[in-house]
């Protein structure tokens, strides 16, 4: 015993684990929380150790008193001090520890909190995977809508043309009850006042009062001025733009929209010219009133311009703009990106045709002595350039008076070099996909007729000196 007491004095075992106390003591508030543990943890390892060696040493001594009974005191010697000092001291340290139960608490807490972030995972990968559901719905959602608006449009596009084709349909109807209306008539052959009575309407389902065109002729001019003017400020741009995001160069795109106005204008008036060809040949058998038979027949357009077949005027104008040399495109370009400004024009251009007098387009052509009566120049213009190098908008005239203005680009000396590229630049296209089984070889030979030119308004004379004027303008600049 007394070797194993000295064996714990010299390893000073005791005097280190208070040296340890003191440093941690000192370190306690700079060190981290897993230092301070990891401290704690070595104490109390060097105290066990401390712990076991006494409890060695305690051992050792109660043999010797059983074998030395007459120099420790007996057989019994140091059961008395067992009983009062050690049996005490451990009974209260394990009662302590079951009564109180620190450590259970803390366990169960522990798993408590182990417990509820188990339960919060699960919960939020729930609430993700419920998301991604909810995504892929409602991608799934937005693309069927989009189609469904997609099938909308082509619906809404063939009602259009079907509400077209039944118009003129029914106008043929017309015609043809009206010719078999007069021919039973004739072979009948009665009175003419019961003749007179029985005769047929010539608008069976439509009645209109005689006059009214020119009644709102007022109205209607000043309303189509507008809109001439609103499809400059708004259409025109729309269309410039679109077109600019596939053609790089300015000139060629107000070109297009150029072409596609003066166009639009002349496809109008051919069907104005047809539609009141067949209305004058419907009317002309039975018509008897007091107003003239073209007054009639103005009083009908006006009542019935939702019979204008406004797809085919612009067909007809992508057909023509396809095979003007004038305008260039890329290959994946079609003019059919901007039908909705050829069809506002071609709508607005037969409407005009229906006033009296009628409204229409200045002829302009390239070169042509610059007139500030008729055109606005350009932002880009020469202002002092005397001739026009292109157009961007055709000016409006009533009885070859201008009541718009319309707009051009004048510059010096860049007529003619642009005149020498376009000789030597060649353009392929082809004709829009639209016009490809509708038009035929015959229509697209016959002759067009244009705006009037300046040898029809004005004496050959005066144009052939203005035209001298321009060239010698031109090679001066």
């Amino acid at each position: 015993m007394a070797d194993s007491l000295r064996r714990l004095i010299s390893n000073e075992s005791c005097r280190i684990l208070q040296e340890k106390l003191e440093n941690w003591y000192k370190d306690y508030h700079i060190n981290t929380c897993d230092q301070n543990l990891n401290r704690c943890c070595e104490i109390i390892e060097m105290n066990s150790m401390i712990q076991g060696q006494l409890f060695t040493i305690l051992n050792q001594t109660a043999r010797e008193g059983e074998n030395f009974p007459c120099l420790q005191g007996g057989h019994y010697a140091g059961v008395e001090t067992i009983k009062s000092r050690l049996l005490p001291w451990l009974g209260t340290c394990f009662s302590s520890t079951t009564s109180g139960r620190p450590f259970e608490t803390s366990l169960s807490l522990i798993q408590e909190s182990i417990e509820r972030e188990r339960q919060l995972r699960e919960f939020a990968s729930t609430r993700n995977h419920e998301l991604q559901h909810l995504e892929k719905e409602l991608n799934s959602t937005r693309l069927q809508l989009s189609l469904v608006q997609q099938d909308l449009a082509e619906a809404q596009m063939a009602l259009e043309e079907t509400k077209t084709k039944s118009a003129t349909t029914l106008l043929a109807a017309e015609d043809e009850i009206i010719h078999l209306n007069a021919a039973l008539a004739r072979s009948r052959s009665p009175s003419p006042r019961r003749c007179r009575s029985r005769s047929p309407s010539p608008l069976p389902l439509r009645s209109c009062s005689p006059g009214r065109a020119r009644l709102t002729n007022a109205a209607r001019h000043a309303h189509l001025v507008a809109r001439f003017s609103e499809i400059y400020a708004q259409e025109r741009l729309d269309a410039q733009a679109l077109l600019m995001t596939y053609i790089e160069d300015l000139e060629m795109v107000q070109r297009i929209i150029y072409v596609a106005a003066v166009e639009s204008f002349h496809a109008a008036k051919m069907a104005f010219r047809q539609f009141k060809m067949r209305v004058r040949k419907t009317l002309s058998l039975t018509y008897s009133g007091p107003e003239s038979l073209e007054d009639t027949i103005l009083d009908y357009i006006v009542r019935h311009e939702d019979l204008y077949d406004v797809q085919a005027s612009v067909n007809e104008v992508i057909r023509a703009m396809n095979i003007n040399p004038k305008i260039s495109f890329p290959p994946e370009v079609d003019f059919i990106m901007i039908s909705s400004l050829i069809r506002e024009l071609c709508r607005v251009a037969f409407s005009m045709q229906t006033l009296v007098p009628p409204l229409d387009i200045a002829f302009g052509a390239d070169g042509e002595l610059f007139n500030e009566n008729k055109y606005h120049r350009s932002y880009d213009s020469d202002f002092t350039a005397p001739l026009v190098v292109y157009h961007v908008w055709p000016p409006l005239i009533e009885n070859d008076s201008v009541i718009v203005k319309g707009e051009a680009v004048s510059k010096r000396g860049a007529l003619w070099s642009r005149r020498s590229r376009s000789k030597s630049r060649s353009r392929s296209r082809s004709m829009s996909p639209i016009l490809s089984h509708s038009a035929s070889p015959s229509r697209t030979l016959l002759p067009r007729s244009r705006s009037p030119s300046p040898i029809r308004s004005g004496s050959p004379s005066k144009w052939a000196h203005s035209v001298h004027n321009a060239s010698w303008f031109s090679l001066s600049a």
